[in-house]
């Protein structure tokens, strides 16, 4: 068995170590004798989409998402194919604001895919930074991160990622973080998410075996000790708390 990972442009998507994910995600395969490849595309380059079983979009200034915006623009129709299909999509911070429909900001409004019908406006008076804490119905262990976005995405009916146990979530507001869609997963957390949550990486993997090889296939366990370890210790300083958005302190 074989999985590739397609990385979409991460010589401009890729803040707060993006690229860990990668790195998650081919090492649990690895782990587990499936062999990996990951296939870096810049701007310039044509993206097959039949060639990848899991792509990443990962987070970037709103300048670099502009620049990104225009060449997005040219693959839409094949990328939304591909998640149609169910393609399996990990899209953080200023990807995830891509999967929308828009993204407006003082400098004009980014054209979104329209994968999923979201939106985003810029916040007018403080960015969302701290850590975050999720309960998620993909993994029992909470889902920890951190965010730092000064965009406010608005999710309307679509399936949230997590509830806030502790942090802002998609617009400081509602309670939710982030999105499922088909087998895509958009959100703020960086740190990068998969290393801090094994069990969300774990589901992306399976969801992209099953997508290729047209059966359910169980992943062999690992041994996770470590991480949940660390995983309990930031739930439970956290679980109670009230986040502040000034608080930037990052475990």
């Amino acid at each position: 068995m074989k999985l590739t990972i397609g990385h979409l442009y991460p010589d401009l998507l890729n803040l707060y170590g993006d690229r860990g994910n990668i790195q998650c995600m081919m090492k649990r395969l690895q782990w587990r004798g499936i062999e990996a490849e990951t296939i870096e595309f810049e701007i310039q380059d044509e993206v097959d989409f039949s060639e990848l079983d899991i792509v990443l979009l990962g987070g970037g200034s709103d300048r670099e998402q502009m620049l990104v915006c225009e060449r997005l623009k040219e693959i839409r129709d094949d990328f939304k194919a591909y998640v149609e299909d169910g393609g399996v999509v990990l899209a953080v911070c200023g990807g995830y604001q891509l999967l929308g429909t828009h993204y407006s900001t003082d400098q004009g409004v980014i054209e979104g895919l329209s994968i999923v019908d979201i939106y985003t406006e810029q916040g007018k008076d403080y960015r969302l930074i701290d850590n975050i804490v999720l309960e998620s119905e993909l993994s029992d262990m909470p889902v920890v991160g951190f965010e730092n976005h000064g965009g406010r995405t608005y999710i309307k009916d679509q399936k949230p990622f997590g509830k806030v146990i502790y942090g802002s979530g998609n617009d400081g507001q509602s309670g939710y973080e982030g999105i499922i869609y088909k087998n895509v997963i958009g959100t703020y957390l960086h740190g990068p998410l998969l290393p801090k949550n094994p069990q969300i990486c774990d589901h992306l993997l399976s969801k992209a075996l099953e997508r290729k090889y047209k059966k359910s296939i169980e992943l062999a366990p690992l041994d996770d000790t470590e991480e949940r370890e660390a995983n309990t210790y930031i739930y439970q300083r956290f679980k109670g708390k009230v986040s502040r958005p000034q608080d930037q302190e990052q475990i």
